[in-house]
């Protein structure tokens, strides 16, 4: 009768030792509201658009005359959330490329021109500083 019990004991330890390693989780089920669902239809679309902006060939010229390598910024996009993904595409369209380059030229000269009034720097000779 003990050779018949012995058997029986090693398909239950690994049967338990199955049970400890491979825990069992419940899957949750839940309802998906129609804006979850949309926004993760739009989520690739928006993506795609951006991978495309960013292999534009006068973009690869502008990342690579920053020091960026265009790689390194698609795999970056890659890695991106949805969120930060629309927000990128937002500002993308509303600033157009070289925007307020002209408002940046004139508040430095401004800066420079004053430091160069107060006698901080010397950097117009046609313009004398206050003493």
């Amino acid at each position: 009768m003990k050779a018949n019990r012995h058997p029986s004991r090693v398909p239950v330890f690994f049967f338990a030792l199955l049970l400890t390693l491979f825990p069992i989780s419940p899957v949750m089920a839940g309802m998906l509201d129609t804006g979850a669902l949309i926004h993760a239809a739009t989520a690739g679309a928006e993506r795609t658009e951006l991978v495309q902006r960013l292999g534009s060939p006068d973009v690869r010229e502008a990342l690579t005359r920053m020091g960026v390598d265009p790689a390194d910024a698609e795999n970056r996009v890659a890695r991106l959330t949805e969120a930060e993904v629309a927000d990128l595409n937002a500002r993308l369209d509303e600033l157009p490329a070289g925007a307020g380059a002209l408002e940046v030229a004139v508040i430095v000269f401004l800066i420079l021109a004053v430091t160069d009034l107060l006698g901080i720097t010397n950097i117009f000779a046609f313009i004398r500083p206050s003493r």
